[in-house]
């Protein structure tokens, strides 16, 4: 088959790579594929790198932005209308807000016979403004209508797609987002990579690490890490705050730690490849996400793989990976005395917490593997493909 997936920009994130991987897959099974991305920039990472080994085409969009441009919004949506029906695709998938309107209404009405958009995040949410939530319900619901399937990464996602109208129940499939756990494999001696990994980062090896693997955004909660840490300090005594991750608002945050007198306590380690990720999990005594609004969290999941434990808030898909009480603690968002409560709950139970990272593992097997996730989708190309002929089922037009 040939496949063409659209995604806005290829940062260092989940979607990305959920994408980067289902193109390398897929080119191993035979498929031609594209990937078309708009340009990338910014403090928040690349995969290009990644993507130029995946074995896709990539075509770099100009005006595929991120931002709400409407010159270039309606420029990028007849360029791409115009490539698609000269490439003729068998399948379009797209990828992100951004990239999964412009690219379900561009390869709808360039004919595609096949048009699916995965959701990863959604373009709505509680912290944003009534009419701009509003806005955004509005323009999913239109493009919807403009494409034949429909993937979640998790059951949550689904469900708040079909709470707002934007989409019908027979148009989704939940397919989870999929983790390399050959990479983040345990280590076979934990202590010893936890000792040489702090020793790296020149950190005190007898004290307490709590981390965050996340990009430096305000729905990501770093914010509520910091507010919380001087009473995690004056409960457990040496805890320090390890963030891995940039993003846009790193500057803000660093001012943060200092006006709390924190500044000395955490360590801001930036962009790192996605290699030493798993050595850096493996130091971690808990990795936290109090996230605003997350689909999944790859990085959750990345955690339980090295069996690291973990706690999240209670939002978007975070529970159907981190299990309340199962495979790690959850906590209401923002609700910052029961975060407390909960990381030290994890760093006064080592072995407790143990226990539920190692049956997060077992989870995340069964659940969240990237073979799981490649099969998958293959499958459901199958499927499509099969029905493309079927009367009054696909059925592109004008927009």
């Amino acid at each position: 088959m040939k496949i063409v997936h659209i995604i806005t920009r290829l940062i260092l994130g989940g979607a990305q790579q959920n994408t980067v991987m289902s193109c390398h897959a897929q080119v191993e099974r035979g498929h031609e594929v594209h990937l078309v991305y708009g340009p990338i920039h910014g403090p928040e990472g690349s995969l290009l790198a990644e993507a130029q080994r995946s074995g896709a085409t990539l075509h770099e969009w100009p005006t595929m932005r991120r931002s709400i441009m409407p010159g270039k919004d309606v420029r990028c949506l007849f360029s791409l209308r115009q490539f698609l029906r000269r490439l003729k695709p068998d399948i379009v998938h797209t990828h992100s807000s951004k990239a999964g309107i412009i690219g379900r209404l561009a390869a709808w009405s360039a004919r595609v016979p096949v048009v699916v958009h995965t959701v990863h995040g959604l373009a709505f949410h509680e912290q944003q403004s009534p009419w701009v939530s509003r806005a955004y319900v509005n323009i999913e619901r239109l493009a919807a209508r403009r494409c034949h399937h429909m993937i979640g990464i998790t059951q949550a996602m689904v469900d708040l797609c079909l709470a707002e109208d934007t989409g019908r129940p027979d148009q989704f499939s939940v397919i989870p987002s999929g983790v390399d756990e050959r990479m983040f494999a345990p280590p076979e001696d934990r202590a010893a990579e936890r000792r040489r990994i702090l020793a790296e980062l020149g950190l005190r090896g007898d004290g307490k690490i709590i981390g965050i693997v996340a990009r430096l955004d305000a729905l990501k909660g770093h914010a509520d890490l910091l507010e919380i840490l001087p009473k995690l300090r004056a409960r457990m005594g040496e805890v320090h705050l390890l963030c891995v991750g940039d993003g846009w608002n790193r500057k803000q945050l660093e001012a943060k730690a200092r006006s709390q007198g924190i500044a000395g306590y955490v360590t801001w380690l930036g962009l790192v490849s996605l290699e030493k990720v798993p050595a850096l999990l493996a130091a971690m005594d808990v990795m936290v996400l109090p996230s605003y609004q997350e689909g999944q969290s790859r990085t959750l999941v990345e955690a339980l793989f090295c069996e690291t434990p973990v706690v999240g808030y209670r939002v978007g898909g975070i529970p159907e990976v981190c299990i309340d009480g199962r495979t790690g603690l959850l906590v209401a968002p923002g609700d910052l005395d029961h975060l407390t409560a909960a990381i030290t709950t994890m760093l006064e139970n080592p072995q407790q917490a143990r226990e539920l990272a190692r049956a997060g593992r077992d989870h995340c097997l069964a659940n969240f593997s990237a073979r799981g996730m490649t099969e998958k989708l293959e499958s459901l190309y199958d499927r499509l493909a099969r029905q493309r002929n079927a009367p009054g089922i696909f059925q592109a037009g004008g927009l």
